[in-house]
């Protein structure tokens, strides 16, 4: 008598496709949100671009309120791995610098290369928050996470002894010239080159922030 014989099941390989398919929708919602804009972007659209059905992409992400919140994530990491921004090497080698001076120049020159796929995402969460309540809630959001990220640098810098203004003012000052306006300006409107605004950039933070000279260890 033949017997049937069972497959194994695969999990992995259904768990690697899941993720295809959030990959895929997220990259689909990213480009249409910055061409068409939040609210112009239905979720027939995100899921025609991404060859998904819509009830696919709302198993995903619930809403296109959390796939927003999501694309935000995938965008200031550069990919979709779970880890934080203060948390990644870039942001580990930067706080590892004990001259403030360099440490400051380094966070210069990765503010401006992160800003090119930043900023443009920020701005069409502006534009789209005055009349859509989810990108109002999301500018919030990303506001208080970039507070949060500047905080833990100004305490790092405050723990060098190398700062000349209170930690608090060291957080407030990178946070208000980190909100993209400033590399917006100067390099999409006055086409500055990366070098030169990082350059400008550094030299703003170490001058504002009262930055002292390293002592030489005996």
């Amino acid at each position: 008598m033949n017997e049937l014989v069972k497959r194994p099941y695969n999990a992995t390989r259904r768990q690697a496709q899941a993720r295809e398919t959030r990959a895929a929708i997220v990259r689909a919602a990213q480009a249409l949100f910055l061409e068409q804009g939040y609210g112009g972007t239905t979720v027939v659209d995100v899921a025609a671009a991404a060859a998904v059905s819509p009830e696919t992409v709302y198993g995903a992400f619930g809403s296109k309120a959390g796939l927003l919140h999501r694309v935000w994530d995938v965008t200031v990491g550069g990919d979709d791995e779970e880890m934080l921004l203060h948390e990644r090497p870039d942001v580990l080698a930067m706080r590892a610098e004990p001259d403030l001076r360099k440490r400051l120049a380094m966070h210069a020159v990765f503010y401006t290369r992160i800003s090119h796929r930043i900023v443009p995402f920020t701005l069409m969460v502006q534009a789209a928050s005055g009349h859509e309540p989810a990108a109002a809630e999301m500018l919030a959001e990303m506001s208080r996470q970039r507070y949060e990220g500047m905080g833990v640098m100004a305490s790092a810098a405050a723990t060098t002894g190398q700062l000349g203004v209170s930690e608090e003012e060291c957080r407030d000052v990178m946070w208000s010239t980190t909100d993209g306006q400033l590399w917006h300006r100067l390099v999409q409107q006055r086409g500055w080159s990366d070098d030169r605004f990082s350059a400008w950039l550094a030299r703003l933070w170490t001058g504002a922030l009262q930055v002292r000279a390293r002592r030489s260890a005996r």
